[in-house]
């Protein structure tokens, strides 16, 4: 790459995230692709405390940087030896990230191509136990000096960049600092190999960090454009950040249809609880209609509270849900409302609504004739649809109104009954949240359903009742 040149760049930071830290220290040495031919390192005053960890790790006080200039005061001469030159640093995303945003704050617009030493290091010799800088320097027996200061971690990344240059027989750098490269994107400990073998077809990946423990599980429609999703952008949040340096891998699960994808991933992370997952977690039933017979001689139902003690009928993710239930109920089959509980209230009804009772035994009949009736309503159905390969169907089985599982048969399988369907499909736990989107897609998609007959005439009908989709 003639007439190439590159900034080599290391800051030190009051915290680990450019949103709401500030650069206490930079230094960056510029290199031509064979020698270096210029640096520049200062201390930054950053406005704000350096919070004591960061003093332990650095050495540098807030007296050391009282007196040196804010980032304003360099922001001119930082942009002129960046710019029109590749910015280079250990772990790119992380200086990058600062040095941008704070040049924007001070009024200054600057974009340049990236290439991370760790991720070129990793091409260029791989199998390494480490590539933090000091363990590959080890490695690589590169002298270090001056660590966890700026200066003496650029000094020690342009020795490891110039070692680079040397060793890249195949040319790897020239094709990570192109514009358009993928690796550059992608976060500074995830290989891209993990990244090339995503198939463009639905499925569930799973995001892992260096002690191989998922944090992360997603669905998407097209694998690979969904996970390169998540490493696109300039977002500076200290979650962002996070979660990208804790990606040390991926697997996926191809699936045959969206809807597949859409219960795997739920299933998995109610399993599994990933640390970053947060929009699936409110999903868990907090609520159950129980029914049950008061002191006077009265049943009731009652939506209350879940409880690991006591079996309730039906369970719903809100108090809502629960409620218009309990209330389809009583207007369908002329339950008093009095009988009607949001909230366990054992004690029945109070002294001041005793006038004017229906019959105990009528009573106590409608409340059983409504029961059974909701239970009933909960019926057996499958959905066949695409698979993986031409060669299999992909299929879904509902048990009595609740997720059984699914899985894939061959595509020339004839099934006798509708519930042969279960000798195909994996067991999966059933939750409201699952039973939405099945209900929402047989809704969308009722030629997939099996049996059509009972589906069409009954079941799309009965399941609005079930709190589930409104």
């Amino acid at each position: 790459m003639k007439n190439t040149q590159y900034a080599i760049v290391d800051i030190e930071t009051t915290g680990g995230n450019a949103g709401g830290s500030r650069i206490t220290e930079i230094a960056i040495i510029i290199h031509d692709g064979t020698s270096v031919i210029d640096r520049f390192e200062t201390l930054v005053n950053p406005q704000k405390e350096i919070p004591l960890p960061i003093f332990a790790l650095t050495g540098i006080t807030n007296e050391m940087v009282s007196g040196a200039p804010i980032f304003d005061d360099i922001a001119e001469r930082v942009a002129e030896l960046l710019t029109d030159r590749i910015f280079v640093a250990h772990n790119v995303n992380f200086d990058y990230s600062f040095v941008r945003h704070q040049l924007e704050e001070a009024g200054i617009k600057w974009t340049a191509r990236k290439l991370c030493t760790v991720r070129a290091a990793r091409k260029i010799r791989p199998g390494l136990a480490s590539y933090s800088l000091g363990n590959l320097c080890q490695s690589l027996d590169i002298p270090v000096e001056n660590r966890h200061r700026a200066g003496g971690d650029a000094d020690t990344t342009a020795i490891l960049f110039s070692r680079l240059l040397e060793w890249d027989s195949e040319g790897d750098i020239t094709k990570m600092v192109k514009k358009t490269a993928q690796d550059q994107r992608l976060p500074p400990n995830l290989p891209p190999a993990d990244f090339e073998q995503l198939p463009e077809k639905p499925g569930v990946y799973y995001f892992y960090n260096q002690a191989k423990k998922v944090i992360y599980i997603g669905k998407a429609v097209n694998l690979k454009k969904r996970v390169a999703s998540h490493f696109s952008g300039h977002k500076i949040t200290p979650q962002r950040q996070h979660f990208l340096r804790d990606i040390h891998s991926i697997s996926f699960e191809i699936c045959g249809t969206e809807l597949m994808a859409l219960l795997l991933e739920c299933n998995e992370i109610k399993t599994q609880w990933p640390a970053y997952n947060r929009a699936l977690k409110r999903f868990e039933p907090k609520y159950g209609l129980y029914q049950y017979e008061a002191r006077n001689g009265f049943t009731y139902l009652a939506i209350g509270k879940l409880s690991r003690f006591q079996a309730c009928i039906e369970s719903f993710n809100t108090l809502h849900d629960g409620i218009q239930l309990l209330r389809s109920l009583a207007e369908q089959f002329g339950i008093d409302p009095r009988f009607c509980k949001y909230g366990v209230e054992a004690d029945g009804i109070r002294k001041a609504d005793l006038t004017n009772l229906p019959d105990v035994m009528s009573h106590n009949s409608q409340i059983e004739k409504a029961v059974a009736f909701f239970l009933d309503s909960r019926r057996s159905f499958g959905i066949i649809d695409k698979g993986r390969t031409p060669e299999e169907h992909s299929c879904i089985w509902v048990e009595n109104g609740h997720f059984y599982g699914m899985g894939y048969m061959a595509s020339d399988i004839t099934l006798a009954e509708p519930s042969e369907i279960k000798d195909y499909v994996t067991h999966y736990r059933s939750n409201q949240y699952s039973m939405h989107l099945i209900y929402a897609y047989a809704e969308k998609y009722p030629g997939k359903v099996f049996p059509k007959q009972k589906w069409a005439e009954k079941v799309l009908e009965e399941h609005h009742l079930d709190g589930v989709h409104e």
